[in-house]
């Protein structure tokens, strides 16, 4: 057994230029030419581009690829791709029979001098695996975390070069993904947004793609909307105010849905809300996704993310298990706009165990300090102590003797607060119960889900729903107005 040794980003340059079926064209914005660069180092470039160009004044890039409200984001990538592939098309129609067509485009930001912005970019590859075939496009967004313009456009060159390989050379979507930071220190880049369509990748599910981000290390969170179609969280959340509702949805409940009810609720009274300002997401971490061992169930995640999106639910996936950690990811978009986690009794009672911490330096005051330090309020759910009917509620957390007084600064402040707007009937409803009558079609268990819910899961056999069983399927439509948009 032995190891395939990875090539250099100059090695997969060169590969590139002596294949002499593969030509296009390098457009490149706000970085620099840096993966241009690479193939003209490597030798025989004249093989493989066509044209390569920098519209790097403002004007001049309004003027050839057309106006956009930003220079550094999706929709103008899309038309430096759309004009660039076009022209090829047009100009080498000659060449047509026997050659797979690229245009690779990036528009970035880069550090600027006085390091007072933060890089990131827009990257995308519209390719042909066959001649005379439509194209797919690849597009990723990257952060750039080097301290340093020049390192910055160093990792940009070597990203480049990286997703050009990965997409002429790999079949399989994920191994795409795995190879774009080769050689690269994880560190120095997230990706927190992939995305490949086309005819050849008809089959890939983009949701999975968002989960394999997270997954692999590439990013801490991804993000897609009701339709399944993936957001790049900086852009979808900026400058937004963010409900976000926590849970594991396997499957998700009434006590879920009225939970994200009672929420909403409560934040429209909020002085000044602007209901078109608001972002609601609903957020699944990798630990509540892992059914067994450290493995994670596509098809489950599937089940649970469908289920979600038929309820209008935007869908966050992320690793961070802790309330503070996701506080402060979501507060580096929001720019000082409301946050709030609406969460069940259960994770105040989590919030305020020092045992969380012991990883932190400043123990659990550092960590309420990324947790309360933004905008940011935890919207309390209250449950039924177990094995009981005692309701448990914000009124009656006894928090440790030594942090009373910390806990009654943030309710005076309103940082925790507790959501009265609820429906009781609801309180004694466990997920996991409702998880096993679902696998043995025990009676009863659709009166725990919302209808549509119900009604998708029967159709689709989700969650190991008994295959054998029938079911009239008119008699189980659902009712569109239990939809949580």
């Amino acid at each position: 057994m032995y190891t395939v040794k990875k090539l250099t980003t100059k090695e997969k340059a060169l590969e590139i230029n002596l294949n002499d079926k593969i030509y296009g064209t390098l457009a490149e914005i706000g970085g620099g030419q840096e993966v241009a660069s690479h193939f003209f180092k490597a030798g025989g470039a004249s093989g493989t581009i066509a044209k390569t160009m920098s519209a790097y004044d403002m004007t001049f890039s309004d003027a050839i690829y057309g106006k956009t409200k930003q220079y550094v984001c999706r929709e103008k990538l899309l038309k430096m791709l759309d004009r660039e592939y076009t022209l090829l098309a047009q100009r080498l129609a000659g060449r047509a029979k026997r050659t797979q067509f690229f245009a690779f485009a990036n528009t970035v930001e880069v550090l600027n001098y006085n390091k007072t912005n933060k890089g990131h970019g827009w990257i995308g590859l519209r390719f042909q695996l066959h001649p005379m075939s439509k194209p797919n496009d690849c597009i990723i967004h990257v952060v750039l975390h080097d301290n340093d313009a020049v390192w910055q456009q160093q990792v940009l060159g070597m990203i480049g070069v990286n997703l050009i390989f990965a997409c002429f050379n790999n079949n399989e979507p994920e191994d795409i993904i795995k190879s774009i930071l080769d050689n690269i220190n994880i560190d120095r880049v997230d990706i927190d947004m992939f995305e490949l369509t086309g005819p050849d990748f008809h089959h890939v599910d983009n949701r999975l793609m968002s989960l394999i981000l997270v997954r692999e290390g590439l990013t801490h969170a991804t993000l897609f909307d009701p339709k399944g179609n993936v957001m790049q969280p900086s852009e979808a959340l900026y400058k937004k105010d963010v409900a976000v509702l926590r849970g594991r949805f396997r499957p998700v409940t009434n006590v879920n849905v009225d939970m994200m009810i009672s929420g909403l609720k409560l934040v429209n009274k909020e002085p000044d809300f602007d209901k078109n300002n608001l972002v609601v997401l609903s957020e699944l971490t990798l630990n509540d996704l892992t059914t067994s061992g450290d493995e994670i169930d596509e098809n489950d995640f599937l089940d649970r993310v469908d289920l979600l999106c038929s309820l209008g639910q935007n869908v966050l996936i992320s690793n961070y298990t802790e309330h503070y950690k996701l506080s402060a990811y979501l507060s580096q978009f929001t720019k000082k706009h409301q946050i709030s986690l609406i969460i069940g009794y259960y994770n105040l009672v989590r919030i305020f165990d020092e045992s969380y911490y012991e990883d932190l330096n400043g123990g659990i005051l550092e960590a309420f300090s990324r947790l309360f330090g933004t905008n940011t309020q935890l919207l309390v759910y209250p449950s039924f102590k177990m094995d009981s009917d005692e309701l448990q509620t914000v009124g009656s957390f006894e928090a440790p003797e030594y942090l009373k007084s910390l806990f009654e600064y943030f309710l005076t402040n309103k940082k925790i607060r507790e959501l009265h707007d609820y429906k009781e009937e609801n309180l004694h409803i466990i997920s996991d119960n409702v998880l096993k009558m679902i696998q043995s079609n025990e009676d009863g268990w659709e009166d725990f889900v919302p209808h549509k819910v119900s009604s998708l899961i029967k159709t689709n056999y989700m969650f190991d729903f008994p295959a054998e069983i029938k079911f009239d399927e008119e008699e189980d439509l659902y009712n569109a107005s239990e939809d949580l948009s």
